[in-house]
């Protein structure tokens, strides 16, 4: 990829005159000495930021970031390199050839990873894993692995004292932690992640990993912390120890100005852009029938401050009068999330703008004048709000965002369990990188919306 850049960028990005680099007082070589220079540069800054490290590769969005990182480091050294020795470089090399080279890594990085999401459905290229522990301790690694797609891991056995239980969230009991390697052969595992167990010291843990090695296998530890990604863990040595520290999640400082300002440029341009189907939407809205085009509700935002939200109206102009019948009549009043089950308030035009999510767009102006994000947790209403509990309360640490991880793993297909979890991971680990990736997960959603969307 990177050499396909370089060379359109010399064929196309460059007057023909343009053969050699100036270099004052220097002697002069030829421009393609300089773009081999700039490729094998590029190459050694992809290895020494580990792009390709196999822990990252293929999940999470560090391997995006480590490639953006290395570009950033190259775009830095060759400005340097030019300005010290005085080297006339053309700027559309820096400005245009080098960001254009890392977002097509970065998207056949991702390509590839679709394959290998196929490859893996079909149980291919995936570890082969048993966990090892408690039941309890055991089950929730499993429940989280089983719930997450594409982790690479096919769970084939539990590996636990329990001699009441004969399958463990579905996966079979294999054997127990004193026949932990004789096991692990039974199923041809190829993995062992060591969920935690009161019977397993740290000498039968050592012990134990000695084993695993002379397989030529893997052994993975899964510490109890949850819902930590990766940046915000790191593993230190002290006295022997793999002591792991945990940084706290901060949103504060130059990353809430760059994330601030991500929304502004970014809400002006989908405004720009959508503007076509947001009046399209609301000429439907009116000819459907009277009532208002837009639809202001409360929402609660960042640190509890409530926020008027707006949206086309996709639903009928009494619509909030009946909701609180609606929910006792299919039983959910008492639950954060709601949702009413084929709802019949929504409109013929209101179905088809909220399959695809254009209802929406007049959100665009919330995250413009700073009242919503354009990527972060569901806001939700004020009764909605007074039914949380002390852990769905740090959903309000961060702005609302129009899209975040749950709209784009579920939407409302999922349970209010699983919103809040993903919500909460949100919080926990915001990224900017993160905030890409959502954003272009929600593009896919609402292209090919699934049975989520409503």
């Amino acid at each position: 990829m990177i050499v396909v850049v370089l060379v359109a960028f010399r064929m196309l990005g460059m007057p023909p005159y343009a053969v050699e680099v100036s270099w004052e007082e220097g002697p002069q070589f030829p421009y393609v000495v300089l773009l081999l220079l700039v490729a094998v540069l590029w190459l050694a800054a992809l290895s020494v930021f580990d792009t390709r490290d196999r822990h990252i590769v293929g999940s999470g969005t560090i391997e995006y970031a480590r490639i953006a990182n290395a570009t950033v480091a190259l775009f830095a050294v060759l400005v340097s390199f030019a300005f010290f020795f005085r080297i006339d470089v053309s700027r559309l090399l820096l400005l245009v050839a080098l960001p254009l080279g890392a977002l097509l890594l970065i998207a056949s990085r991702w390509a590839w990873r679709q394959w290998l999401r196929r490859q893996q459905k079909r149980s291919k290229y995936v570890y082969r894993a048993v966990v090892l522990g408690d039941p309890t301790k055991a089950g929730h690694v499993v429940a989280a692995i089983q719930r997450t797609p594409a982790t690479g891991f096919e769970i084939v056995g539990v590996v636990s004292n329990t001699r009441s239980e004969r399958f463990i969230r579905g996966v079979p009991v294999v054997g127990g932690l004193s026949t932990a390697v004789h096991a692990m052969d039974a199923v041809d595992a190829d993995t062992v992640i060591v969920a935690g167990a009161a019977d397993l010291d740290p000498f039968a843990l050592r012990r134990l990993g000695w084993a695993v090695a002379d397989r030529d296998a893997n052994l993975v530890v899964a510490p109890e912390l949850t819902d930590v990604a990766g940046p915000r863990i790191h593993s230190r040595a002290v006295a022997g120890l793999p002591l792991v520290h945990v940084d706290f999640p901060a949103l504060e400082g130059y990353r809430r100005f760059i994330k601030r300002a991500f929304d502004i440029v970014g809400s002006f341009l989908l405004i720009v852009i959508a503007s076509p189907i947001m009046i399209a939407t609301a000429i439907a809205i009116r000819m459907e029938g009277p009532g208002p085009i837009l639809y202001r509700q409360v929402r609660i935002g960042r640190s509890g401050t409530p926020f008027g939200m707006i949206k086309f109206r996709s639903m009928t102009a009494d619509a909030d009068d009946e909701l609180a019948s609606l929910l006792d009549l299919q039983g959910t009043s008492d639950r954060p999330l709601h949702k009413v089950v084929d709802d019949p308030r929504i409109t013929r035009v209101g179905r088809v703008i909220r399959r695809h999510s254009i209802d929406e767009l007049p959100q665009l102006f919330n995250v413009f004048m700073g009242t919503m994000s354009l990527v972060g947790p569901r806001p939700q209403r004020e009764a909605e709000v007074i039914l949380y509990d002390d852990a769905a309360e740090r959903r309000l640490l961060v702005k609302p965002g129009m899209s975040g991880l749950w709209q784009v793993s579920g939407r409302s297909s999922l349970s209010w369990e699983d919103a809040i979890r993903l919500d909460l991971y949100y919080v926990e680990n915001w990224s900017f990188m993160q905030d890409l990736q959502i954003l272009f997960r929600t593009v896919k959603a609402v292209i090919a919306p699934g049975e989520g969307a409503v």
